[in-house]
C-alpha cells in the first residue's frame, strides 16, 4: 500500500502548517503558540476529546474509531520544541524569533501527525481510539517525562505508544528501525579540581589543576576504549574545561564537564561507577583533589520486539520492503520518547530526509517531501493496530 491519496491531496496544506510552525519557532516548555495552534486545528478536524496543558504545554486529542470493540487505544507521538539556534538557510520561511529554530524537524513531526489526525477523523476506519500526543520540550527539557508524570498513559489507556524522527542522510521514502536500544541514554557529568594556585613562574610552588585536567580529558578515555566490552557501544566525550583567569597565574581550580552516551543500563551502569572510582584517585596521584557528580538524563530508547516487527510491516506496506530497513545502526544520540517506552510497549522509526543537513545545525530543514510519507504511515499504523471487523 503506497502513500494514501487523500493524504497525498493535502499536501500543501500540512507543508503549509509545517512552515508556519518553521517561521515562529518555541523552545523547550514555552510552546503555547505552537500548542494553541495544535489544538485549534484539531477542533476544526472534529476530534472527540482535545486535553491541553499536559506535561504543562503538551496536547492530546482523543479519536474515537467506527467502534471499540478492541478496547484498546494506541499513542502516536510528536514533538513541537524547537532549539535555541541562529537560522541560517536563507528560506523564505526562516525563523522569525533571533536565535531559534526549528533545527530538529519538529515542525515536519508536529504537522505530519496534524495530517494523519485529519484523515483519521475523517474516515474513522479502526475499531478502537487513537490518541495523538503532541509533546513540549524534547529537546533538553524532558518533556515526554512531564506527561508521562501527569498521567499521560493511565488517563486515556494507552496500551502502546509510537514515535518518528526524521533521519537525514536517509533517502525519502525510506524508513529505519530496529529492535533494542535505537536511541541512547544521555547522560552529563561534571567534575571539579582543586589544586594549589601560584605564580605562573614558579610551578612547583602549585599543584596545578589544568595539568590534572588535562591528564585526566585523556585518561578518560581509557573507560571506553580499556573497560566496556568491544561489542558494546559506548562514548564519553568532553565538552567543557574551564580555568583560569589570567596569564600569569595557575588557578586553585578547574572544571570538567562532558557526557556519556550508552545503549545498555549495565554499560551506563558500569561507567557512572568507573568515573566515580577513577576521577579522585587520578587527582589524588599529582596531589590534587576532585569530585564527580553525574547526573542521569534520558534513558535509553528501547523498542519492543513485537511492535518494533509491527512498526516495520506497515511501513514495508507504504514505502516498499526494499525501502525498509529493520536493523538500521542505532544513534548515540538521545529521544525522551524513551520515558513513554518505560511505560507502554512500542516503537520508534526513522523517516528518511533525504540530503540534508544535519540536524542541530543552523542549515538544517524538514524536507517536505518525506511529509506524505510520514502522515501515511501514522495513518496505516492505527488501521492496521486496531482493524475494523
Amino acid at each position: 500500500m503506497p502513500v494514501l491519496n487523500r493524504i497525498a491531496e493535502f499536501h500543501d496544506e500540512i507543508a503549509a502548517w509545517r512552515r508556519d510552525f518553521h517561521t515562529h519557532p518555541e523552545i523547550l516548555f514555552d510552546v503555547e503558540r505552537t500548542a494553541g495552534k495544535v489544538a485549534g486545528l484539531l477542533a476544526e478536524f472534529g476530534v472527540d476529546e482535545i486535553v491541553t496543558g499536559l506535561g504543562r504545554t503538551g496536547v492530546v486529542g482523543i479519536i474515537n474509531g467506527r467502534s471499540n470493540g478492541s478496547g484498546k487505544t494506541i499513542g502516536l507521538r510528536a514533538d513541537m520544541d524547537a532549539l535555541p539556534v541562529t537560522e541560517k538557510t536563507g528560506k523564505d520561511y526562516a525563523s522569525s524569533v533571533a536565535g531559534r529554530m526549528h533545527a530538529c524537524g519538529h515542525d515536519g513531526h508536529t504537522a505530519m501527525l496534524l495530517g494523519a489526525t485529519k484523515y483519521l477523523a475523517e474516515t474513522r476506519n479502526f475499531d478502537g481510539r487513537v490518541a495523538v500526543i503532541f509533546q513540549p520540550a524534547e529537546e533538553g527539557g524532558g518533556g515526554g517525562k512531564e506527561m508521562v508524570q501527569d498521567g499521560l498513559m493511565e488517563r486515556f489507556g494507552i496500551s502502546e505508544v509510537y514515535g518518528m524522527h526524521n533521519w537525514p542522510g536517509m533517502p525519502v521514502g525510506h524508513f529505519g528501525i530496529r529492535v533494542g536500544g535505537i536511541m541512547a541514554a544521555t547522560d552529563r557529568f561534571y567534575i571539579d579540581i582543586t589544586g594549589v594556585g601560584g605564580h605562573a613562574a614558579r610551578p612547583q610552588q602549585t599543584i596545578d589543576p589544568i595539568m590534572v585536567a588535562a591528564h585526566l580529558v585523556t585518561a578518560l578515555q581509557t573507560i571506553v576504549s580499556r573497560n566496556v566490552d568491544p561489542l558494546k557501544s559506548a562514548v564519553v566525550s568532553v565538552t567543557m574545561v574551564e580555568a583560569g583567569e589570567a596569564d600569569n597565574v595557575i588557578s586553585r581550580t578547574a572544571k570538567i564537564t562532558g557526557t556519556v552516551r550508552t545503549l545498555d543500563s549495565e554499560v551506563q551502569d558500569f561507567i557512572e561507577a568507573r568515573l566515580g572510582e577513577m576521577v579522585p584517585q587520578f587527582a589524588a596521584s599529582f596531589g590534587a583533589t576532585a569530585s564527580i557528580r553525574y547526573a542521569r538524563g534520558y534513558p535509553v530508547t528501547v523498542n519492543e520486539p513485537g511492535r518494533t516487527a509491527f512498526a516495520a510491516e506497515v511501513a514495508s506496506e507504504i514505502a516498499g520492503p526494499d525501502r525498509v530497513d529493520a536493523d538500521v545502526p542505532p544513534s548515540m544520540g538521545g529521544e525522551d520518547f524513551s520515558f513513554m517506552l518505560e511505560e507502554r510497549p512500542g516503537a520508534y522509526i526513522f523517516l528518511g530526509n533525504g540530503d540534508s543537513s544535519e540536524l542541530h545545525t543552523d542549515t538544517y530543514d524538514f524536507n517536505d517531501a518525506a511529509i506524505p510519507v510520514g502522515a501515511s504511515y501514522w495513518v496505516r499504523l492505527a488501521e492496521r493496530a486496531m482493524p475494523v471487523g
